[in-house]
């Protein structure tokens, strides 16, 4: 297998102090993969790893749901990976890298780019976790067999997933018809249900969803998910998506049920006037880490 081509360091992820950035004590990494040849709207996923990068130094060290600063366990950054080719031949180059992170024992983050970037990742886990659960949270199914010839397009992640792994949807409301008959509606949390959830409900859906969950498990976040009034930077924007507080429940609870071993955050397309979209995307991901470390140590 070809070695992955990469760039230069980017900037590590929330600018913390240089004695946290050991990688023989870090606990966890950021590799962002700055992909996007397979979107089929509009472009600019490829921008997001350092677009998120960048407003991950805004974002305050100290997390006070957790009441701790994961920065302080150790989050090292990764040089990109960059690729030119086709997702199918991608998707080798991120397993091996967020293979070897699994391996030393770091929780990985893999920063897309479009949402193909997710397939070696979800392999790698799978490789290493018997019995996975990959538990996806978007707007789209992404369960296509095949796209525009390839097998490893982003409209096909969940179908590569659920050849590994066992899958959990939750914020769908966008897919084709020819998807449709093969989802298991058992374990698809449609957005409109959730939408139509009181805030006391909410709790409730939160836990179905961890109850689906086996010990282990792999979350993959397009960002699409969200509704466009929160995070309008995304090559697919969808209406009647997520919040913040959807999102981020599921994860505390998750984190704190299960042991999450790895994540994604794709599909931040960045726009001139939206940095919130980034900004939010990078509190998420630092949400994530914080959630997943600390119940590592509880």
């Amino acid at each position: 297998m070809t070695a992955p081509r990469r760039a230069l360091a980017p900037p590590p992820f929330l600018d913390p102090p240089r004695e946290t950035l050991d990688p023989a004590r870090a606990r966890a990494s950021v590799i962002p993969v700055p992909y996007d040849a397979t979107s089929t709207w509009v472009k600019g996923a490829d921008a997001g790893p350092a677009a998120i990068l960048d407003a991950s130094a805004q974002v305050e060290w100290f997390d006070h749901k957790t009441r701790t600063e994961p920065h302080a366990r150790g989050i090292i950054t990764l040089p990109m990976i960059e690729h030119a080719g086709s997702p199918d031949e991608l998707a080798p180059k991120v397993e091996a890298i967020v293979g070897g992170e699994l391996d030393a024992g770091r929780l990985p983050c893999v920063l897309g780019g479009e949402h193909s970037v997710s397939i070696g990742a979800i392999r790698a886990a799978a490789a290493r976790y018997p019995g996975l659960t990959v538990l996806q949270i978007d707007a789209h199914a992404d369960t296509r067999e095949t796209y525009e010839g390839s097998a490893c397009n982003h409209a096909c992640v969940m179908a590569r997933a659920r050849e590994v792994a066992r899958t959990v949807q939750v914020g769908i409301r966008s897919l084709d018809a020819s998807e449709f008959p093969a989802l298991d509606n058992a374990t698809v949390f449609w957005a409109d249900d959730i939408r139509r959830c009181t805030r006391e409900e909410r709790q409730s859906w939160h836990h179905a969803v961890v109850a689906l969950c086996t010990e282990q498990v792999y979350l993959t976040i397009d960002l699409d998910a969200f509704d466009p009034s929160i995070i309008p930077a995304t090559g697919t924007p969808e209406p009647g998506g997520l919040d913040w507080d959807d999102v981020d429940g599921l994860v505390t609870l998750l984190a704190r049920s299960a042991t999450i071993v790895g994540f994604d955050v794709v599909e931040l397309a960045p726009q001139p006037g939206q940095h919130a979209s980034a900004f939010t995307a990078a509190k998420l991901v630092h949400r994530v880490f914080a959630e997943a470390l600390h119940a590592r140590e509880t």
